[in-house]
């Protein structure tokens, strides 16, 4: 039986907003290329490529980074009872499934639609959590797949990444300006700047709320908000107790990853692309009180 699947009008308001402003800063940005005599398509284009790329081959591209590997019902037949049941009650058609030897426990999702996606799990997160809590788990991470999140952040982030090309390398090769001298190549890199700099937290908040979508999306899927709660906690405190060295050799995947694994000294936890755990439960207590 398929789930009813709810709306979060507040926090579909505010992911409009950031969009709305994105859209804004990203006007503003292609009109001042427009006016200062840029020519941005060889770095539109530099750009696009990469993305595409990025786009169309993200579910090999992160498997092969993590070391995460594809595994068959034969390997993991537990496992993949789970995601067919959960895409049963999602409507959703059933991606590959992959899972990361780690024991760091975590999960993520990727690929540029519903039918050419991979759900992964590592070894660590099937060991530390109960059924019920891996269910939910799983449920967050089809939810980002039936949200095509991975669509959505990759187009946000286009001209963020042409600002910070541009804002890289402007100065050292004279690009931009009609008239190329000190004054027009500085202004474009101020410019260029602002936009990445005001991008880069609009794209931190639009990823922060994409994951309280995924959350609401898990609660509506299994039916059990406290079941995601606790794996949350599960999870942060396990993480929190984690040698610094095991964390760094994945830190580099954490936006991708439930609950990002990153190490004490991290500065990634400045600019972090996910919510404090203690905002997701209290969004989860009051998604429980909804329900029931």
């Amino acid at each position: 039986m398929k789930r009813k699947w709810e709306q979060d009008r507040g926090l579909q308001a505010r992911m409009l907003l950031t969009m709305v402003l994105l859209a804004v800063v990203y006007l503003f940005f292609l009109a001042f290329l427009s006016y200062s005599g840029t020519q941005p398509l060889i770095m539109l284009l530099f750009v696009g490529f990469f993305l595409a790329i990025q786009y169309f081959y993200s579910d090999k591209m992160v498997l092969w980074t993590t070391g995460a590997r594809l595994v068959s019902e034969r390997d993991e037949p537990k496992l993949h009872e789970l995601v067919t049941r959960l895409c049963a009650l999602a409507a959703l058609p059933k991606p590959n499934v992959a899972v990361l030897y780690s024991p760091i426990p975590n999960a993520f999702a990727t690929g540029r639609s519903p039918k050419k996606a991979v759900v992964a799990v590592t070894s660590g997160l099937m060991q530390k959590l109960s059924g019920p809590e891996l269910e939910a788990v799983l449920a967050h991470e089809l939810s980002h797949i039936k949200n095509r999140d991975m669509i959505v952040l990759t187009l946000a982030s286009f001209l963020s990444t042409v600002a910070f090309y541009i804002m890289r390398y402007s100065l050292f090769f004279g690009y931009g300006s009609r008239r190329r001298d000190s004054r027009g190549l500085v202004l474009i890199w101020l410019i260029s700047a602002l936009v990445w700099f005001l991008s880069f937290f609009l794209l931190r908040a639009l990823s922060r709320y994409r994951e309280f979508s995924a959350d609401r999306g898990s609660a509506a899927i299994t039916g059990q908000p406290s079941n995601l709660a606790s794996a949350l906690m599960k999870i942060s405190g396990i993480i929190e107790k984690m040698p610094s060295e095991d964390l760094r050799k994945v830190e580099g995947m954490s936006a991708f990853f439930i609950i990002p694994a990153l190490s004490s000294s991290s500065l990634m936890q400045l600019i972090s692309t996910h919510p404090p755990v203690e905002k997701r439960l209290k969004a989860l207590r009051k998604i429980q009180t909804e329900m029931g």
